[in-house]
């Protein structure tokens, strides 16, 4: 089933508040502060979607992070895996499944989770995502 850590959600948010800026350099001071996140914390983030050319830095004064690609191009899938790794489908909660191969005391229902919610990070792209953060666009004017 799925699972997203503070530093998936983070790479996600992030990643939406930096395309909503449409181009302007969004520092780390900035984002943690407008995601409520350690800055330590989400510098990390901020490098591991740097190594998975999601997001470029530029240092110093007036530096900050911005795409490396349109965001059109970029899914929720793409910055997940950047951030945890491979989406795995499962239908069971156990790596090894513990009940006797009857059925499932969740149904399907598991599967189906992991199915849609795939299909939702496949499918979004931060393009479409831009209206949730109005402060960086309210920056930006």
């Amino acid at each position: 089933m799925v699972n997203i850590s503070e530093a998936g959600a983070l790479a996600m948010h992030a990643t939406v508040y930096i395309a909503s800026a449409d181009g302007r350099k969004i520092s780390t001071k900035e984002l943690a502060g407008e995601l409520r996140a350690s800055r330590a914390h989400l510098s990390k983030v901020l490098q591991r979607l740097a190594r998975y050319d999601l997001v470029e830095s530029t240092p110093g004064p007036g530096g900050g992070f911005v795409l490396c690609k349109p965001a059109a191009e970029v899914s929720l899938l793409d910055i997940y895996e950047a951030a945890e790794g491979p989406f795995e489908q499962k239908d069971c909660l156990f790596t090894e499944p513990a009940c006797d191969g009857g059925e499932c005391i969740f149904g399907g229902l598991l599967g189906s989770i992991d199915v849609q919610m795939k299909e939702r990070l496949e499918n979004k792209h931060l393009s479409e995502l831009t209206d949730t953060f109005s402060a960086a666009q309210r920056e930006a004017e």
